[in-house]
């Protein structure tokens, strides 16, 4: 299935052959270079393509089949599983997402996720936050409001705000998912920048009212808030225009990378 391509960042590189060649696989398999029901070429045909051994290329299989990305069959072959069966939530398919390109689609689903998340999310910090969490989320609202609305500072700080926000409702399976997401989050806020002054404004409001509720111990605005903030963003993702930015514009991927 083609999809079109919004926004290329290129993230870490593997430091062992394996997982170099099973990352290679891993971003054609998501890139759609080879599709769902495909079966890959040979084991001498792999081989000779990345130049590894017949142990390395077969350790890259295993890797990829463990991410739900492939699947064995005896008499078949190694054949690219479909889509739904891919574990979204390891760290190293969502990074082969943002090498491969990522489009609307996938947009749309980080912002369902987030939608069933985050809202509780800050119902929860409303109730459980620290005055540790409180001077957090005041810092990155000072950091949004320092930055430009199209920068990766902006993009910065409005993820570590939400991140905060996980941090704050003191569920560590929430904490765990906002730190696994980081970098198609980051990726979600630069292709959704309020460039627009009004736009910043209302990005403005709408995330100093969740720090404000959560500091009030109101749970009910503070998920209300959130829920707006996401399809906002959503709205926003729809004017995007197709594009690829610089790779030298883009923060690096690295997981829990914020500043």
């Amino acid at each position: 299935m083609t999809t079109s391509r919004i926004l290329v960042i290129p993230t870490r590189r593997a430091h062992s052959n394996h997982a170099e060649v099973a990352r290679s696989i891993g971003v054609d398999i998501i890139a759609g270079r080879y599709a769902e029901g495909t079966r890959l070429p040979g084991d001498a045909e792999m081989i000779a393509m990345f130049g590894v051994s017949r142990p390395v290329l077969r350790e890259s299989v295993k890797t990829l089949v463990a991410k739900g990305l492939l699947t064995t069959k005896a008499r078949v072959g190694t054949v690219v599983r479909e889509r739904v069966a891919w574990n979204m939530f390891d760290a190293d398919v969502l990074a082969w997402h943002l090498d491969a390109g990522i489009d609307k689609r996938f947009l749309n689903d980080l912002a369902e996720i987030r939608l069933a998340v985050e809202p509780r999310a800050a119902m929860l910090a409303a109730a459980q936050r620290s005055e540790q969490d409180l001077s957090e989320l005041r810092r990155c609202m000072e950091r949004m409001r320092l930055e430009a609305s199209d920068s990766v500072g902006f993009a910065d700080a409005d993820l570590a705000l939400h991140v905060a926000v996980a941090r704050a409702s003191g569920n560590l399976f929430m904490r765990s998912i906002g730190h696994v997401i980081e970098a198609a989050l980051r990726a979600s806020f630069l292709l959704s920048a309020p460039v627009e002054p009004e736009d910043r404004d209302t990005v403005l409001l709408w995330h100093q009212k969740i720090v404000d509720a959560i500091a009030a111990g109101d749970a009910t605005t503070a998920a209300e808030a959130m829920v707006y903030v996401i399809h906002n963003g959503m709205r926003r993702h729809e004017g995007t225009v197709i594009e690829t930015v610089p790779a030298e514009a883009l923060p690096s991927a690295e997981a829990g990378e914020t500043s």
